[in-house]
């Protein structure tokens, strides 16, 4: 079992940059790819971006490609996420979550965290 905790969020204005922290327990983090998804107020939780247990696979979401970048040290347990040029509509409540095989082949994001609020003013 892996327990997630985000940090770093806050306000900031547009234009400004974030670095959200994702903190896991367990002995076996490195063997988890984690993602970084996002859910702002009346709409759909949506991915943001992931990266596989070694750190040497990343996958970002279109919108903010060359803006964000994720990374992690596995000998902290934790994956980060760098949030430059922060514009009004990265406002959102953002998560990170493990990946876990649910079945042979079968992989879900299982475990998440509780969230961490980002606000960016115009």
């Amino acid at each position: 079992q892996v327990q997630l905790v985000e940090s770093g969020g806050g306000l900031v204005q547009a234009g400004g940059s974030l670095r959200l922290s994702c903190a896991a327990s367990g002995r076996t983090f490195s063997t988890y790819r984690i993602g970084w998804f996002r859910q702002a107020p009346g709409k759909e939780r949506e991915f943001v971006a992931t990266i596989s247990g070694s750190g040497g696979s990343t996958y970002y979401k279109d919108s903010v490609k060359g803006r964000f970048t994720i990374s992690r040290d596995n000998a902290k347990n934790t994956v980060y996420l760098q949030m430059n040029s922060l514009k009004p509509e990265d406002t959102a409540v953002y998560y990170c979550a493990a990946q876990v095989e649910v079945r042979p082949r079968v992989y879900e994001y299982f475990y998440w965290g509780q969230g961490t609020q980002v606000t960016v003013s115009s």
